[in-house]
């Protein structure tokens, strides 16, 4: 007789068959149920404070809400007693009243928490985002002369204190200093994807996890729509780790409950499947609730298809379409290989040890735009291509483009971005790589660095003054010239013959680099891709063209470098 292997801890394989039947995409959890019901009646009384009658919650909340509320607080192993559930990511869809639910979720945890003298954390993304998540928890407390009694508001201070326990829930802003050395027994962070984006995340979030191994544990709950963007950072690591524990790839004992909305990955790249509205409400779980699927309809219909983008934007808020996965069909055919192809911690003294002649792809900006990078490698071992990049931004970029700000601070701390004062600054410091290439021996005699012409005047000036020039220095073609990196590419990365060093800015890149077709050629364009940036994919681009002419590495630059051990990397 055969014997079943039991599943991992909150491995949930049939989520998907889980919510086409309407039911909670989530683990079976056992739970104490005495528990159970205390933070139920306390949450059901609870009142919608911005819908007319202010009905409670017990009428207005789903239920699928509610099973979270359950599992989070009230978890238990039948054996030892002990909670299991210290984690939750909720991934959820914009309009699900979540942000409602997350205040009314932060005031039934006040209320539940009996050790005296804690401190809560309810985390918003922005100030807008915080100060109304404080300000449906204040309302619901106004609404219920008993609640008045139980907590005490300060509005000034964005906290809630429960009067009894002195315990404080403190609504804020994220950023490094929300912790400031104690350990709260429960974060609740909204809009977790909005993180992605912010420099120190990770190291924000480590601190607050920090609570998780000492004796008073600190529970973490994260709830959030998909991102408008290609995940980045601690949002794009949070969501692996949570789609890794669903599918029973998070190791044995977890403490992270995923409970994720969203389409499997076949079918969020299949257009027809995810426009077609009769789909839309199996990752909607309020429809009917804080939804009315006719509005949502017409909001589609007069919004959300306006353009390409605009589609891709309303997908990714209201269905949870990846960006980078689902993209309308006109992503860039090699992102969905891009994470397979990773070799992490990859650096470019790595790559020039392991590889017997190097290219290099430049792709230069202005004053709002970035400059980029690229240096490929092809190893010596079985010939397959090493990619490592850099990228620059001036301070200007930062105010001309806000809405990648945060992004490229994010890239900033990585050591992938370097922030220069000057034009002068940025070209110093490429040609400086370009050298330390050429005196490694890595660089052919010619075709070995090209650039994008457009305004890479002081960059040519910097090779210049370090004696790189034509023929080695070579301008590479654009547009429909760049037709063959951009399909080779694309292919070699998915059978794993182009390998790289897992840069979230290149990530990032190939996640927004958009595909058209002129023709019978398909291009990756900045035109195309719109304000987004691609600048480092480009630069890999303008390196390929360059490693298609089947290079040698200059016996010139081999012999300097071989006769000089300083040298040697």
């Amino acid at each position: 007789m055969s014997v079943i292997e039991p599943l991992p801890r909150f491995a949930c394989p049939d989520w998907w068959e889980k919510i086409q039947a309407g039911e909670v995409p989530i683990a079976d959890v056992p739970v104490n149920e005495k528990k159970a019901a205390k933070v139920l009646a306390f949450f059901n009384r609870l009142r919608l404070p911005d819908i007319p009658g202010n009905p409670p919650l017990s009428e207005a909340c789903g239920d699928w809400f509610k099973a979270i509320l359950v599992v989070f607080f009230a978890s238990e192993d039948p054996e030892t007693h002990r909670e299991i559930v210290w984690e939750l990511l909720c991934l959820v869809p914009k309009k699900n009243s979540k942000s409602t639910y997350v205040a009314a979720l932060a005031l039934t945890a006040l209320y539940m928490e009996e050790a005296p003298n804690r401190q809560m954390l309810l985390v918003g993304p922005s100030q807008n985002i915080s100060e109304r998540l404080f300000s449906q928890a204040q309302s619901m407390i106004d609404l219920d002369e008993k609640l008045r009694q139980i907590f005490q508001v300060q509005d000034h201070l964005k906290t809630i204190t429960r009067r009894k326990t002195k315990t404080a829930l403190d609504v804020k802003t994220f950023d490094t200093s929300i912790v400031t050395g104690e350990i709260p027994v429960l974060t609740i962070i909204d809009e977790l994807h909005e993180l992605g984006k912010k420099a120190k995340a990770a190291k924000v979030m480590q601190q607050i996890r920090g609570g998780g191994i000492t004796k008073v544990r600190g529970k973490v709950l994260m709830i959030t729509t998909q991102s408008d963007e290609m995940p980045t950072g601690v949002w794009k690591s949070e969501l692996q780790k949570a789609r890794a524990i669903r599918d029973g790839k998070g190791g044995r004992s977890p403490i992270l409950l995923p409970v994720l909305y969203e389409f499997p990955e076949e079918l969020q790249r299949d257009e027809a499947y995810w426009r077609d509205q009769r789909n839309w409400s199996l990752v909607l779980p309020n429809i009917g609730l804080s939804i009315d699927e006719e509005a949502l309809i017409d909001d589609y219909e007069n919004n959300g298809k306006a353009n390409p983008e605009a589609e891709q934007i309303w997908a990714s808020q209201h269905l949870n379409i990846e960006i980078g996965v689902g993209l309308g069909g006109d992503a860039w055919s090699g992102a969905p290989h891009w994470d397979g192809a990773a070799i992490p911690g990859m650096t470019l003294d790595e790559l020039l040890a392991q590889c017997e002649v190097c290219t290099i792809g430049v792709d230069w900006g202005g004053a709002d735009d970035l400059a980029a990078l690229a240096v490929i490698g092809r190893r010596t071992r079985d010939k397959a291509w090493l990619i490592w990049g850099k990228a620059w931004a001036r301070k200007t970029v930062f105010e001309q483009r806000p809405k990648i700000a945060d992004a490229l601070r994010g890239f900033q701390e990585d050591g992938d971005l370097a922030v220069v004062e000057t034009p002068e600054q940025q070209a110093a410091e490429a040609a400086e790589i370009c050298l330390k290439v050429s005196l490694a021996g890595k660089l052919p005699e010619q075709s070995g660095i090209g650039l994008d012409v457009a305004g890479v005047a002081l960059l040519q000036d910097a090779l210049e003054e370090l004696e790189l020039v034509y023929p080695v220095v070579q301008s590479v073609g654009q547009g429909w010239k760049l037709q063959m990196a951009i399909s080779t590419v694309a292919l070699k990365l998915e059978s794993r013959r182009i390998l790289h060093a897992d840069q979230p800015i290149m990530a990032w890149a190939v996640g927004n680099a958009k595909q058209v077709l002129k023709g019978s050629t398909y291009l990756v364009t900045k035109q195309a891709s719109g304000a987004a940036k691609i600048d480092p994919l480009m630069a890999i681009f303008d390196a390929a063209m360059l490693m298609f002419l089947n290079p040698v590495a200059s016996q010139k630059n081999l012999d300097d470098f071989l006769s000089n051990p300083v040298l040697v990397v």
